[in-house]
C-alpha cells in the first residue's frame, strides 16, 4: 500500500539523476511533503515526442490515480493509486499500461501507518505513522504506470482535453517493513531503469521479469508524528522523528 509520500527533489536534480533528455520547466510543481491521491506528481518516462522517431526520456507532470483509457469518468482515479505486482499484467485497468507505459516516480520516501492494538486488549487500535526512505538519502525510484484518458466532452485538441494519470506498483513488504504493513511500493535500482522505461519492451510476460524488488537492506523506517495524517499539513517537519510533544498533535 502507498497512499501518501513526500517529493521535494528539485526537477533539475531529477533530470540529472535519471538522465532525462526532455523537460518543460512549465511543468514544474512545488515541493510537497504530503502528496495525496489526485495530486500532481513528477514522473520519468520514455515516449516518442510529437514529430520524433525515437523514444526520448522525459520528465512529465502527471496526476496520481490512474484513469483507464476506457473509463467513462476520471472519478475512478482516487481508487486506483496502487497496482499489485502479482496481478498488474492481467487486470483490465492496468494491463495495457503495464505492457508499454511504465514510468518512475522519484520521491523522498513514503508514509505507512501501522495498526497497533491497545496493550490492555480493550479499546480501539491506533494508527502509528512511519516514514520509509532510502538509507543512503537518494531519491526512491518507485515503479509506476501511466495512462492517457480523453475527456470526450471537449475537443481533442483543447487544453484539458486529455488527462495523464499514473499508479504506483506495490509488492510484498520486505522483512523490516512487514510488521508495519504487508505491502510496500516496488522501487528500482539505477541498473533497472532502462528496461523498466523501455516502451519497446511491450510483452507482458517479459515485463513481469522486471517486477523484482531489490535485495532488502536499502530502506529505513522511522516513526514520525501524527501531523502527516492531515493533508492540510505540508512541511519538512512531517518526516522528522516523532517527539513526545508531537505525538497526537496536528501542527
Amino acid at each position: 500500500m502507498c497512499g501518501r509520500f513526500a517529493a521535494s527533489t528539485r526537477p533539475e536534480d531529477i533530470v540529472e539523476l535519471f538522465d532525462v533528455r526532455q523537460w518543460d520547466p512549465a511543468e514544474t510543481i512545488e515541493p510537497s511533503w504530503n502528496v495525496a491521491p489526485t495530486d500532481p506528481v513528477l514522473a520519468v518516462l520514455e515516449r516518442v515526442p510529437k514529430g520524433g522517431r525515437e523514444p526520448v526520456r522525459q520528465l512529465r507532470r502527471l496526476r496520481w490515480g490512474l484513469v483507464p483509457a476506457w473509463s467513462k469518468s476520471p472519478e475512478t482515479a482516487v481508487k486506483m493509486i496502487n497496482a499489485r505486482a502479482d496481478t498488474v499484467h492481467e487486470k483490465p485497468s492496468y494491463r495495457q499500461a503495464f505492457a508499454s507505459r511504465r514510468c518512475l516516480l522519484p520521491v523522498d520516501g513514503y508514509y505507512e501507518w501501522q495498526t497497533v492494538q491497545p496493550e490492555s486488549g480493550k479499546g480501539k487500535p491506533r494508527k502509528v505513522p512511519y516514514f520509509v526512505h532510502r538509507a543512503d538519502g537518494a531519491p526512491l525510484a518507485l515503479a509506476g504506470l501511466y495512462e492517457f484518458w480523453r475527456d470526450r466532452s471537449r475537443p481533442a485538441d483543447e487544453a484539458g482535453g486529455w488527462l495523464v494519470t499514473c499508479s504506483i506498483v506495490t509488492t510484498e513488504a520486505e522483512p523490516l517493513l512487514a510488521p508495519i504493513h504487508e505491502r510496500m511500493p516496488l522501487f528500482l535500482q539505477p541498473e533497472g531503469f532502462d528496461a523498466w522505461l523501455d516502451p519497446a519492451l511491450d510483452d507482458s510476460d517479459e515485463a513481469r521479469s522486471l517486477l523484482v524488488a531489490p535485495e532488502p537492506g536499502l530502506l529505513l523506517a522511522r516513526r514520525i508524528g501524527s501531523a502527516v495524517g492531515s493533508i492540510r499539513n505540508n512541511h519538512p517537519g512531517l518526516v522528522e522523528p516523532a517527539t513526545p510533544e508531537a505525538e497526537g498533535a496536528l501542527f
